[in-house]
């Protein structure tokens, strides 16, 4: 039986190392230092809205082409400062330059993050990104007073072998992500593909990356990491821990219902072509957020649609089989910060 795995391949740094000099900050002059932070950065700060879609899996959708082009003509209208992919965007194959084209429609600014299966079939890291028109795996980069990081979380940990696809932050990342928050002083956003607090098969060093973050707000005084936001896990779900907002971006196209799992919402001749969709949930259409950030708070703008030929209520399936409810939408929320 071919499984979702097999398919899609077809198709130390000590915690020490991380820390950041702590010294004890009253709780009331901490929120003093934030208060006059934020106040001093929003005299100049100017509002900032993006597009981010995770999981478009364009390999293995039957309608790849349709869910690029419905998020691309949204973005087109919105026209937001820039646009992100949260991974497992296609792998770097030349049959899926159609879907970069499509791509290439919004003229604004694109953002690429790793997905563990944008490298399936033997492919590379530098192939994916050099397929984009990437230049790094992980790297930052500034827009209207906002500093943003995208992360690889795809990188293999020596010292632990784990099951399944690489899902580490390395020892070299590390330091280079310590020294590039310790630099800017500016709000920050983290993209990553993989979650930081989601311990079925998130980021295997995750506790440690979010120590980190914790550490540089504690030493710049104020809340400088303020989201963090992950793809992945083809769930909806927000958490807020130790002052950072951890958001995650559902998958536009399915949620991934495991290998027994035997799916009734479109016919035979369908499962015929598409045999591996018989053990996912399909999404009727894409869902993606628009993120919109302000002075003191972070709008998130969801979409989301219902399940494709059989309501989720349907389909047998226990829709807290991963904790976090199996939904087919992106939640809107306001966060504060």
């Amino acid at each position: 039986m071919i499984n979702r795995k097999k398919f899609l391949k077809i198709g130390s740094l000590g915690i020490s190392g991380l820390l950041v000099p702590s010294t004890f900050i009253h709780a009331k002059t901490r929120t003093e230092l934030d208060q006059a932070v934020t106040e001093e950065l929003g005299v100049r700060q100017q509002n900032l809205k993006f597009g981010v879609i995770s999981d478009l899996h364009y390999d293995l959708m039957h309608d790849g082409d349709r869910r690029a082009q419905c998020f691309i003509d949204a973005m087109i209208r919105e026209q937001p400062d820039f646009i992100i992919s949260l991974g497992d965007f296609c792998v770097p194959k030349l049959a899926n330059k159609k879907l970069m084209a499509i791509w290439a429609q919004f003229k604004g600014k694109k953002h690429y993050v790793l997905g563990n299966h944008d490298t399936d079939g033997g492919f590379t890291k530098q192939q994916a990104l050099a397929f984009w028109d990437a230049t790094s795996p992980y790297y930052s980069f500034d827009n209207k007073d906002f500093h943003f990081v995208v992360l690889d979380g795809n990188e293999k940990d020596l010292n632990n072998r784990i099951e399944g696809y690489a899902r580490t932050i390395g020892k070299e990342q590390l330091t280079w992500l310590k020294q590039d928050l310790q630099q800017t002083k500016l709000r920050t956003v983290i993209f990553c593909h993989q979650g930081l607090e989601n311990t079925m098969n998130g980021l295997d060093n995750g506790m440690q990356v979010r120590y980190l973050l914790e550490q540089i707000n504690n030493e710049a005084g104020f809340n400088k990491i303020i989201l963090v936001l992950t793809g992945h896990h083809h769930l909806n779900y927000h958490n807020q821990i130790n002052g950072i907002h951890y958001v995650q971006i559902n998958s536009s196209s399915y949620y991934w219902a495991g290998e027994t799992f035997e799916s009734k919402a479109f016919d035979a001749a369908f499962y015929k072509d598409h045999s591996i969709l018989k053990r996912a949930l399909v999404y009727q259409d894409p869902i993606w957020a628009t993120v919109s950030i302000a002075k003191t708070d972070i709008i998130i703008q969801g979409t989301e649609t219902v399940m494709a030929g059989i309501p989720l209520n349907q389909t047998g399936i226990d829709i807290y089989k991963d904790v976090y409810p199996i939904t087919s939408k992106v939640d809107s929320r306001k966060l504060m910060y």
